[in-house]
């Protein structure tokens, strides 16, 4: 009988702890909205952070930054918000441009907001099925482009596909022509070109890089676009404070910067 006592007394201890593990697992996690195109790479940080805190868990979400922009407006649960574009993070940081601001938000910690890669932006068509010599952006306004896929306009890859064409005098026209498909964010573009349903597409260099489906043709031209910094910041309704400023400092730090580089990103000047 009292070996009987004793196992129970042992299994309710151990369930005891369990329960006690699981919430303190649930109180260290750090939920971190990310731009579609840095999936790859924030996959494989995720993975080395488990090894330096491995009672931590990383939570993404992947789409595109207008979407979970509006997602942090509506109040989803976010701890870390890392844009592929200067806007969408101004319309939450209410230290920003007054002018994107027009709402007066204020999601963003002071002093949280840093640059933490750049990018560039190229026209790629489907991997040994470019028949038709597409070889330069201008190309969508000829007969050589039937159909350019392009991120909406309110995602980042969108707003500098639209001023790449526009800073070359050609979006008006494009637009009129009727040969756009746009996308919710970048990796629909890929898709898009990747599948063949598009003869031609502008991404980041970085997505292009993880497709052996696509093929880059051209760099966006010189000048054509505003820089293409992506920035991050920890929210003030961020949950687990402590967590995800060191999970933002390890982002900031030599081993995140490999990864981002290996990838094809650009690590901004401090």
């Amino acid at each position: 009988m009292k070996s009987i006592r004793k196992f129970a007394s042992v299994l309710v201890f151990c369930f005891v702890m369990m329960a006690a593990c699981a919430v303190y697992a649930a109180d260290e996690t750090v939920v971190v909205f990310a731009a579609a195109s840095m999936t790859e790479s924030m996959n494989k940080i995720a993975a080395l952070y488990k090894e330096v805190s491995p009672n931590v868990e990383i939570i993404y979400n992947f789409d595109s930054s207008g979407t979970l922009k509006t997602q942090i407006q509506q109040g989803a649960d976010c701890d870390v918000f890392i844009s592929a574009g200067q806007r969408q993070m101004n319309q939450l940081d209410i230290s920003a441009d007054p002018s994107v601001n027009t709402e007066k938000l204020d999601f963003i910690q002071p002093d949280s907001r840093f640059n933490i890669v750049s990018n560039r932006v190229v026209l790629i068509t489907p991997k040994d099925n470019n028949t038709k010599g597409i070889s330069d952006f201008k190309d969508a306004v000829t007969d050589k482009v039937f159909l350019i896929s392009l991120g909406n306009s309110d995602v980042p890859v969108g707003q500098y596909s639209q001023e790449i064409y526009t800073n070359l005098g050609l979006w008006d026209q494009l637009n009129s022509m009727k040969k756009i498909t746009f996308a919710s964010n970048v990796k629909e573009v890929l898709a898009h070109v990747a599948n063949g349903s598009a003869d031609c597409g502008i991404v980041y260099s970085t997505d292009a890089a993880t497709s052996s489906e696509v093929e880059i043709v051209a760099d966006a031209p010189a000048g054509s676009h505003s820089p293409i910094t992506y920035p991050a910041a920890i929210l003030k309704t961020a949950k687990n404070e402590a967590a995800a400023k060191n999970f933002v400092e390890f982002l900031k730090g030599e081993k995140a910067s490999q990864v981002f580089t290996s990838i094809g990103f650009a690590i901004p000047e401090k």
